[in-house]
């Protein structure tokens, strides 16, 4: 999740040069007020949606106690990183900030973010899902903590199911069901479709979670070794260039280029009968669905004795390298990832939250299909992987995404465009 997090690393000795020289002081200087500790946090959250609520939770906790003052700043997404790394490079970073969940590896290998074992104790990683716990680990010891995550769901149109004779309540459940019932639901006038049944490269998902999905859940890098040119992921690929030779290259294109947002989103307007998204995606379908009749289920998994793998992304709350007052800024980390800041953030943004307790008082404070949605992703979170970029290999998923893409464009095929790509990855190891 957001790749171009990885290439800051690159340019790190280039900003700090440039911050150094700036003669600008920092806007993350911590000052002391009226006998309290100014702690400066930095979030990429300003949009009228989640503003308000982080500062909420900002407010809740300067008026919890009256030793620290946190201060808000709002930066733009991707800007907040490249700032970061140059505050961090200048000895001047913020206090706390928020960050990807899959590159607290590297960041702690760079030394840009404070070792949190000190400040907190071995019971506190109980609060939280395991896989996202084991993400903010380097060395065994925490350099963060997480702050909320996502995971991935099938939404199927009910109505579109029942009008092409499939039961609105059994979705498909493996990937021969899922074309099964994706060409019983296509509707096709002429050479022209106006339904497609199902495309698995739309939506919040590509072609790297298929292939993890059929090699039982593993990554292109797992425990350290290269698994990218494997029989499974050959036959993946050869797979989701097939759901392209179903349709043919320029329906697809061309029923790619009317999606919109909103009312225009391919699954709201009935262009796609079954479409995979974040759980999120649900509020796109509550606002602007019309009363849609839709239902969610567990991707499809590669055969009847495979998992329902599903990848995530999220994020931390993490203390830079650097800063002034690390104990004060994991008090304050404490609060954010508590269960009562969670429990606020999880109702307010529909987010899946880290915190166990925090999503279990999402979903009671929830009902309808809102709660239905809700207990589907956090269920779904025990089949949910992450993928951490490995500091071996900074830069992997970029030396692999070209190979896949020749794929598609019929300039590879798929045993040679992995062979190729693992080769590629083997270059950049440190």
């Amino acid at each position: 999740m957001k790749k171009g997090l990885i290439g800051f690393l690159s340019i790190l000795l280039v900003i700090g040069i440039l911050a150094g020289c700036s003669g600008e002081k920092s806007s993350a200087d911590t000052k002391e007020k009226e006998g309290k500790v100014v702690l400066n946090f930095w979030t990429f959250w300003g949009s009228e949606t989640r503003r308000p609520i982080i500062e909420k939770i900002v407010k809740d906790f300067n008026d919890s106690q009256d030793k620290i003052e946190v201060k808000h700043t709002f930066l733009p997404w991707g800007d907040i990183w490249t700032k970061n790394l140059a505050a961090v490079a200048a000895g001047n970073p913020a206090d706390v900030i928020v960050n990807d969940i899959n590159s607290v590896g590297q960041r702690a290998e760079n030394n840009q973010a404070e070792d949190l074992s000190k400040y907190l104790d071995d019971s506190f990683k109980d609060n939280f899902y395991p896989h996202l716990w084991n993400m903010v680990e380097y060395k065994g010891k925490p350099y963060a903590v997480p702050f909320n995550t996502d995971t991935r769901l099938l939404f199927y149109n009910k109505q579109a199911f029942k009008e092409a004779g499939l039961d609105p309540n059994k979705p498909p459940q493996t990937w021969a069901e899922l074309e099964e019932y994706a060409k019983k639901l296509d509707i096709k006038n002429g050479n022209k479709y106006e339904r497609f049944g199902f495309y698995p490269l739309w939506g919040s998902i590509g072609p790297s979670s298929w292939m993890a999905s059929a090699d039982g859940g593993k990554g292109f890098i797992h425990d350290g070794k290269l698994e990218i040119n494997t029989p499974r992921k050959v036959e993946a690929l050869e797979w989701l260039l097939g759901w392209q030779e179903h349709y043919g290259e320029k329906n697809v294109q061309a029923f790619k280029a009317e999606f919109g947002s909103e009312q225009a989103n391919p699954f709201i307007s009935g262009k796609v009968a079954m479409i995979i998204d974040v759980g999120t995606f649900y509020t796109q379908i509550r606002d602007y669905g019309n009363g849609m009749e839709f239902g969610v289920a567990k991707i499809p998994a590669y055969d009847e004795n495979s998992g329902h793998w599903a990848d995530g992304g999220g994020f931390v709350v993490e203390v830079p390298k650097g800063s002034k007052h690390p104990k004060e800024a994991v008090e304050f980390i404490k609060y954010l990832t508590g269960k009562e800041a969670q429990k606020y953030w999880g109702e307010k943004n529909y987010d899946n939250v880290a915190n166990i307790d925090g999503a279990q008082a999402v979903s009671e404070s929830l009902d309808g299909q809102a709660k239905e949605v809700y207990e589907m992703t956090v269920e779904n979170l025990k089949e949910t992987n992450l993928y951490p970029v490995p500091v071996e290999y900074p830069d992997y998923q970029n030396r692999i995404n070209p190979h896949i893409d020749k794929v598609f464009t019929g300039k590879q095929n798929p045993e040679e465009a992995l062979k190729k790509a693992e080769a590629d990855v083997k270059k950049i190891k440190k």
